[in-house]
């Protein structure tokens, strides 16, 4: 928002729109960085859950995979931050089809402490 008014929305560069499947953003309060799903050829398995920050200059850095202790052979997704910025929870699980054929989501929800974001922050 500028001045109370909504402004239009602005595309995000390749840095993050990248992959086959980009979904279930989350930005930090702060606005210093942005996390979310996608499925990448350089990932750890399906979908894994990246982060960007956002630099001193308000662009957005290069997509940082969030590690082998987030992402798995399984699908990760769904990040999101408690209010307090002190742990990060996700969802893990992959796709299921049923007797019928169609198919249903599996998974479980984790959570691990959010010093995993600043572990992974430029150090500039």
């Amino acid at each position: 928002m500028v001045n109370g008014k909504h402004q239009s929305p602005v595309k995000l560069g390749t840095q993050i729109n990248k992959g086959e499947w980009i979904a279930h953003p989350y930005i930090a309060p702060d606005e210093s960085y942005l996390m979310w799903d996608v499925v990448r050829g350089d990932g750890h398995g399906k979908s894994d859950i990246y982060i960007s920050f956002k630099s001193k200059q308000g662009a957005w850095l290069p997509a940082v995979n969030m590690g082998p202790l987030i992402n798995t052979d399984l699908n990760e997704s769904s990040p999101q931050v408690t209010h307090d910025g002190k742990y990060l929870f996700f969802s893990r699980g992959e796709w299921q089809v049923k007797e019928d054929g169609s198919q249903n989501w599996g998974g479980e929800s984790y959570w691990v402490d959010a010093q995993i974001i600043e572990s992974l922050r430029p150090k500039i």
